[in-house]
């Protein structure tokens, strides 16, 4: 298929389906199901077991939290500087290629705070304070270099050397399974016993290296259209945040094939990969906040209409009906889930919603609860 070929936002919609484990719950090691996605978004620490009930097939929450306690899975900030559940691998491999887009996004909100602050000076002294291995607090480590650098305050130093400066791991309890714990982190290396990648990490431009080589930039090319494609450039920076993966991009088009969306956008993909009939049926699933099938794009309308995006950086739980955003969800004290439609759901939807809800009621229960109560739609 060529670059005149169009495809209809319902194909990008099964195609995006299909690529995030939606279309079918799918019969994957857990680990490999956080590798396919490229990571779930994770600042809600329980809202990955979620996501993962909702594409794998028995799915047992148990088996994240031993990945987690087990090294094999980790918290990390990466992706648009917001914290994700990544593979051990790939948030080595990841990690140094998000630095400079880290340091910008921090600097985007502490710019003033952190002006006459030599970066990597504060860099080597949070990594000089975390070298004993102590887990600590962002509070603490701030406080621990406050002396020398007075003036920001604990907020600023600690979000720039937490989230950008020196990469961390948040340790378990944190992230496991109905468990409450604060944020505690320790330096990657030290918890997962291998140093960072720090191949082409401070580089915004590839083709700056001289011989234009940046493997892990292709590398998220490729895992980004694995489990996102076909989607545009715009589209794989909204995703990572990272700038400088044009050239990537140019080093494997050879291997893609390109299509236009109806706004006349390319969009890549691999030749290989899912691209259902725009026809499938697609099931009703109930989507945890910020999840990735909503915000791995810069064009989300594939998936939510535009009147609703808000609800996606909202933080807002969405369910999916025909494969689109149709309603929010909570969960009561009584472990009842609660829908609350953007529109009049049909009666056949309105009892597939119904029965996925019970489903999700008995998952986050134990089994206590089947509870669903569908609300009036929302005006």
């Amino acid at each position: 298929m060529g670059t005149s070929t169009v495809l209809g936002t319902r194909a990008l919609n099964r195609a995006t389906l299909a690529r995030q484990l939606l279309l079918d719950r799918a019969d994957l090691p857990v680990l490999d199901a956080v590798a396919h996605l490229g990571g779930l978004q994770a600042q809600e620490p329980q809202e990955p077991f979620v996501g993962l009930w909702s594409r794998l097939s028995a799915f047992d929450p148990s088996a994240l939290s031993d990945l987690l306690t087990g090294r094999e899975v980790v918290r990390t900030h990466l992706m648009r500087r917001t914290v994700h559940l990544v593979t051990a691998g790939d948030a080595l491999a990841w990690r140094g290629r998000h630095t400079a887009m880290l340091r910008q996004r921090v600097l985007g909100t502490y710019r003033r705070e952190l002006a006459g602050v030599d970066l990597d000076e504060l860099a080597a002294a949070g990594r000089a304070v975390m070298a004993d291995g102590e887990p600590r607090t962002m509070t603490e480590l701030a406080r621990a270099v406050a002396e020398r650098w007075p003036d920001p305050g604990p907020r600023a130093l600690g979000e720039m050397l937490i989230a950008a400066l020196v990469p961390m791991a948040q340790l378990p309890p944190r992230g496991l399974w109905r468990t409450r714990a604060g944020v505690r982190n320790v330096t990657l290396s030290s918890w997962l016993g291998r140093e960072v990648d720090t191949a082409n990490g401070d580089s915004s431009d590839p083709a700056a290296n001289g011989d234009g080589s940046d493997p892990v930039g292709r590398a998220l090319v490729r895992r980004y259209l694995a489990a996102f494609g076909p989607a545009a450039s715009a589209d794989l920076r909204a995703w990572c945040g990272v700038a400088g993966l044009p050239a990537a991009v140019a080093a494997v088009r050879g291997e893609l094939v390109a299509f236009r969306d109806e706004r006349g956008r390319e969009l890549l993909d691999l030749p290989d990969a899912p691209r259902p009939d725009p026809d499938t049926p697609a099931p009703v699933r109930f989507l945890p906040a910020f999840d990735n099938a909503i915000l791995g794009y810069q064009d989300r309308g594939r998936i939510i209409d535009d009147a609703h995006r808000g609800l996606s950086v909202a933080g807002e739980r969405v369910v999916l009906v025909d494969g689109r955003v149709a309603a929010t969800w909570t969960v009561g004290k009584d472990d009842a889930v609660t829908v609350t439609p953007l529109h009049g759901f049909s009666r056949t939807d309105r009892t597939a919603v119904a029965a996925e809800g019970e489903a999700l009621a008995a998952f986050l229960s134990d089994g206590d609860s089947h509870g669903i109560r569908i609300a009036e739609a929302a005006r």
